[in-house]
């Protein structure tokens, strides 16, 4: 039984990820001119330091020059924590992206198209979002599972805390209005 490359470098790393309580999201060998880039991708729950990275990236080259795992041609050894526009894939991404804003392509059972919204809960089944409202309309809550998300990656929010205030004080005047 054959092995690809990329399977025999999960099988030496993941071990080493893990034991640190890391996930191995990514391992990617690419071409770069005469040299091959083998870019491993490590993540967790409260994220990566670069620390961190820096202390794999020694332990990952200590273990790669003992394996033949990488052939005998030239490599880079990139170690490195998912950015910021990553695609959220699996539970634990969605789990990692709570209280973020999402973008959303959604499967056509799910009625299709693109969604916008902010994960306030993630469980075994799918996700729960707060929908924002539309000129001026409260927000809407919506529940998605998991099958009917066809792509999502969370959005880069520039000035999070100018809007979570001007909702904050959107909801101060309605219970206002809603007291007298």
């Amino acid at each position: 039984m054959s092995t690809t490359q990329s399977e025999r470098l999960r099988g030496l790393l993941e071990p080493l990820v893990s034991a640190r309580g890391l996930d191995l999201e990514e391992i990617a060998v690419t071409p770069a001119g005469k040299r091959r880039v083998l870019r491993i991708v490590v993540d967790a729950d409260d994220g990566v330091q670069l620390d961190t990275c820096a202390e794999l990236s020694r332990v990952f080259s200590e273990v790669l020059d003992e394996s033949d795992v990488m052939g005998g041609a030239p490599y880079v050894l990139e170690v490195t924590s998912p950015g910021a526009d990553r695609p959220l894939t699996e539970q634990r991404h969605f789990r990692r992206a709570a209280g973020r804003l999402i973008k959303a392509q959604l499967t056509e059972e799910a009625g299709g198209g693109e969604l916008t919204a902010r994960i306030t809960g993630v469980d075994d089944e799918g996700i729960d979002l707060e929908v924002p409202g539309v000129k001026g309309r409260k927000p809407t809550q919506r529940r998605l599972a998991y099958g009917e998300i066809g792509k999502a990656r969370v959005e880069i929010e520039f000035n999070r805390k100018a809007a979570q205030k001007a909702q904050h004080e959107s909801a101060a005047a309605d219970e206002n209005k809603e007291e007298a």
